[in-house]
This record gives C-alpha cells, structure tokens and sequence, in this order.
C-alpha cells in the first residue's frame, strides 16, 4: 500500500518543496493552506501598521499538478490554521478519502499582523492567534493522526520549526528582526517533538523538529525585503531533508545519535532537531546547492 503524507502550508514556499519531495519519494500527498487558486487575495502583511492583499504567488491547485506529475495522487483540502475545527475537518478528509495518514508534516503558520510588531503594540488577542495557528492547530492534527500510526506502529511527524523559537532576535522587529508573536509561538511548537519522540518512539513513531534556517520562498521575496530580510536557500533544501527522514528511519535515527561520521544532526536541549541547511549540504541532498 502507498505511503501517505499530509503537510500543511502546501500552496507555495517550504510547505509546497515538501510535498514535492515527498511526491517524488511515492508517497501520495494530502495538501491543505487557506489558498486555492492561484490570484487569491487575503491579508498578509506581517504588520498592524498597514494592510497588504495583493496577491501571492502559489496555490493549493498548482501544488497539487506537481505532485501529480510525479505520478502520486493529490488529495486538495483547503483549511485556515487559525480555525481548529477546519484543520481537524481537513485531516478527517484525508482519512476518509485514504484511510490513513502516515506522515504529518506541520509547516504553515500563522500570516498577518503581529509578526512584526512589538510586545506593547500587539493586542493580547493576536497573540492568542498566533498560538493557535502555529501551536493549537498542528497539535490537533497530531492527535488526530496519532492513534492510527500507533495502531499500525509506524509513522512520522514532523514539525518545521524556526531559530526564533529559540534564539533571541539579531535586532527589533522591523529592523532585521521578529516581534513575540512568532517567536514564543514557534518556541511552543518546538517543545512538541522531543516530548512526544520520548512517549511513542517505542511505539513505532518518530517526530522530530527541522529547522530550515532563512530560505527565500516566494512570500519572503515579495513582502519581507521591507523587514531586513533578503536571499535565503532554495525551499527545495528542506524538502529534500524532509523525504529523506521519511524515506531512512534507519539512518536518520543514527545520525541522531551522532553515529555517523561527521554528525549531521543534533540531539541537544533543544529538541530533536534538525538543522535542515546543514544536513543536506553534508549528505549532498540537493544537487547543485550550494553553489
């Protein structure tokens, strides 16, 4: 039977290399984002001091042809990460359409204001947004994939994390750095993996944490030059390291365990995590990069 993924955040950036990388890998791919069609508008700008909805490149439909063209189905179920009962509705979808779910990749988050706003200027209620989108939300799908991958006593989850979460910021938000809401949100979501890694990896079900470092995906090029952010790795680095998790549990579980010589992983106090840059430059993941 054919392996299946779910990855959130599907319509463009990290979240759609990763679902073609998977889609190449054989897996089947289940996509979810908020966008659709390509030309959609909705607000994305990262700040309470102006509104940007002007379209994004990327989309549900046109991630989806990929995955396709590498001969794997694709399963379209549009979800919003800030409302939990429609990214629940989403996964029972999947499960319905496909009967399982054995791999969950958590890599949307939460767009809008707040991401770029100091502490005494973001309303407490924005705050709680962000939670949700980057903390609730993929927690529920956690808990709704989790009983089949023990059932079955294999699976993988993987939460796409981010240095913020646990490195204080180069400088204020809007000036090279982030506010708090992305920063104690994506700090939460990090603490997941280790933690569940220790109650169900004797059950057959693994997660880690990969931290993509600063990669320039189509958002980061159009809305964050204004921020102090510019250039970045390919989106395909992480999602590359992503097929690779999923496709060498063996090694990826040495590696580890600082197995391997040199180690590209590492187990520290901060989690299971995997610094995605490092580890496919070391292993020669993406032909060509670095240049």
């Amino acid at each position: 039977m054919t392996s299946t993924a779910f990855v959130t955040g599907a319509s463009r950036g990290i979240g759609k290399a990763i679902a073609v990388h998977l889609a190449r890998a054989g897996l089947d791919v289940a996509l979810t984002a908020r966008t659709v069609k390509e030309g959609e508008r909705r607000e994305h700008s990262s700040t309470l001091h102006r509104s940007d909805t002007s379209p994004l490149p990327g989309a549900l439909s046109s991630t989806a042809g990929l995955v396709e063209a590498a001969g794997v189905r694709s399963l379209v179920v549009p979800a919003d990460l800030t409302d939990r009962a429609s990214v629940v509705a989403a996964a029972d979808t999947v499960l319905a359409e496909w009967g399982r779910i054995d791999v969950l990749v958590n890599n949307g988050r939460y767009i809008g204001p707040g991401h770029m706003d100091h502490i005494e200027e973001t309303p407490l209620d924005l705050l709680e947004l962000h939670l949700q989108a980057n903390v609730m939300s993929p927690l529920a799908l956690i808990k709704k994939v989790l009983p089949g991958m023990l059932e079955r006593g294999s699976g993988t989850i993987v939460n796409i994390t981010s240095g913020a979460g646990f490195h204080d910021p180069p400088a204020k938000a809007g000036e090279g750095g982030w506010g708090l809401a992305y920063g104690f949100s994506k700090a939460a979501l990090h603490r997941v993996a280790g933690i569940l890694d220790l109650e169900v990896a004797d059950r057959g079900v693994r997660a880690f944490n990969v931290q993509p470092g600063f990669i320039a995906t189509e958002r980061m090029a159009q809305d964050m030059g204004d921020f102090g952010f510019d250039g970045g790795a390919p989106p395909d680095v992480v999602g590359a390291v992503v097929a690779w998790l999923v496709n060498n549990p063996d090694a990826a579980e040495d590696a580890m365990e600082d197995k391997v010589s040199p180690p590209v992983m590492r187990s520290t106090k901060d989690g299971r995590n995997i610094e995605a840059q490092e580890v496919c430059r070391d292993l020669g993941l993406l032909p060509g990069w670095p240049g």
